[in-house]
């Protein structure tokens, strides 16, 4: 795995490949950032407010998930439309996790800002309708796709569950089943993709791992990640074939920072697997 963009991210996260554009993107959350590697190095995007997921439009506009909600975001321009109002009202939460599904909606996640016990939760924007998925979660995160199921996780609880969705309209059917039980080795999942086998890339928050599991749950492999506190995955490139990993360096002093001299920055390794294209955010 080596170094795609060396920028020490506070807070690595979103981590998103843009079909049009062909570039890897990602956030640090806490710095207000949104970045793309390009082919003559990577563009910085300021933003107004911590924001910390994304989904494309088109080529110019993307949906970002936000502290005060979602909003469109020209690339080109810069120009932001708001699209809908996420806990505006209340300045101890911000976005977390979050990506588009196949319906052409966008799953998005609130969480306290100082990571209260309980205080996030999980959102859906589909046609016009915000409905609130899932509450009581401290550290929404791993959202992602496959067929008709989605996944998610709560970091604090080191669980991951899978929801079934509708298959016409992609809204939860029944109550979500338990897909990972990581708290008796101590591991904690964070950002997560599928690929085209159905497989869960997650990334593993301290222990500077992606571990990729079968559809049944079972672990088929382990890539090292040169961070410890590895955030998001997310597959792109040639043939969807490279993982691009964004890390952080929230948290660590500077015994830990030196002890982690890559912390924050932004990895990329090809695999022998292959990813999925993001689904377009319809509006």
């Amino acid at each position: 795995m080596r170094v795609l963009d060396a920028t020490p991210c506070q807070l690595g996260e979103g981590a998103f490949w843009h079909p049009e554009r062909g570039v890897f993107m990602w956030f640090d959350i806490t710095g207000r950032t949104l970045f793309a590697a390009q082919p003559g190095g990577t563009h910085r995007w300021p933003m107004a407010e911590m924001t910390s997921a994304m989904g494309w439009v088109d080529r110019s506009r993307v949906l970002l998930s936000g502290e005060t909600g979602l909003a469109l975001f020209d690339l080109d321009s810069g120009a932001r439309t708001p699209v809908a109002v996420i806990a505006a009202d209340d300045d101890a939460l911000r976005s977390n996790d979050g990506r588009a599904d196949p319906w052409g909606g966008f799953w998005a996640s609130t969480m306290g800002k100082q990571a209260q016990p309980g205080a996030g939760a999980i959102w859906r924007w589909w046609r016009g309708e915000l409905r609130r998925l899932h509450d009581a979660i401290t550290i929404p995160n791993a959202i992602c796709f496959h067929g008709r199921h989605a996944y998610f996780a709560d970091t604090m609880r080191q669980i991951v569950w899978r929801q079934a969705l509708d298959p016409a309209t992609g809204w939860p059917e029944g109550a979500p089943a338990v897909f990972l039980d990581l708290s008796a080795e101590g591991l904690i999942p964070d950002g997560a993709v599928t690929d085209a086998a159905g497989n869960l890339w997650i990334a593993q928050w301290g222990a500077g791992r992606v571990t990729c599991h079968a559809p049944d749950g079972r672990l088929i492999r382990s890539l090292p990640v040169p961070a410890r506190q590895c955030s998001c995955p997310v597959f792109g490139g040639e043939g969807l074939s490279e993982l691009m990993v964004t890390s952080a360096t929230q948290g660590l002093g500077a015994d830990g920072l030196a002890a982690d001299p890559l912390a924050g920055q932004t990895f990329i390794v090809r695999t022998d697997a292959t990813g999925v294209a993001p689904p377009r955010v319809v509006v």
